[in-house]
């Protein structure tokens, strides 16, 4: 994880700035549909970097959960998404994403693109943390420290 990439680029996976990771994205024409205007799917696309790049910055890191001595990994469970304006090609935009709520083996993260102050696309997206079986596992005490649990940013409304 430290390359050359990572110490010349520190801003590559985006930073986290009052408890929220904002990554800018750049829209490509891979991204966009035959009117240049970004398909939906590719919006989904730009909120799993977000959320894997504030797993990462975090210190959640998704490869070393999996490969630690009890491998768990999250999996999206839910996603409620609300599209309210287009991105278009070449425009940058950013994806802000922060845990609204933590519970016992779950967690929501809002997540937000915006091309400047214009609200694009909003969602919450419940991950589960589940084991190589797809077993659900509590959060383990360390990870809700690292996501911001213990700072008071989140609600736990685990049962």
């Amino acid at each position: 994880m430290n390359s050359t990439a990572d110490t010349a680029w520190p801003d590559l996976a985006g930073r986290i700035v009052q408890g929220r990771h904002i990554l800018p994205v750049r829209v490509y024409f891979e991204d966009t549909d035959f009117s240049g205007v970004v398909y939906h799917a590719s919006y989904l696309r730009f909120m799993e970097r977000g959320r894997s790049d504030f797993m990462r910055l975090s210190g959640a890191d998704h490869a070393e959960l999996f490969e630690g001595r009890d491998p768990v990994a999250f999996a999206v469970r839910r996603m409620t998404i609300s599209f309210e304006r287009p991105a278009r090609i070449d425009d940058v935009v950013e994806v802000v994403t922060r845990v609204k709520e933590m519970r016992g083996a779950s967690m929501i993260l809002a997540q937000e693109i915006r091309r400047g102050d214009t609200l694009l696309v909003s969602a919450d997206v419940q991950v589960a943390l589940v084991t190589r079986d797809g077993r659900a596992r509590r959060i383990p005490p360390e990870l809700r420290r690292v996501l911001g649990e213990s700072r008071g940013d989140v609600a736990d409304n685990s049962p």
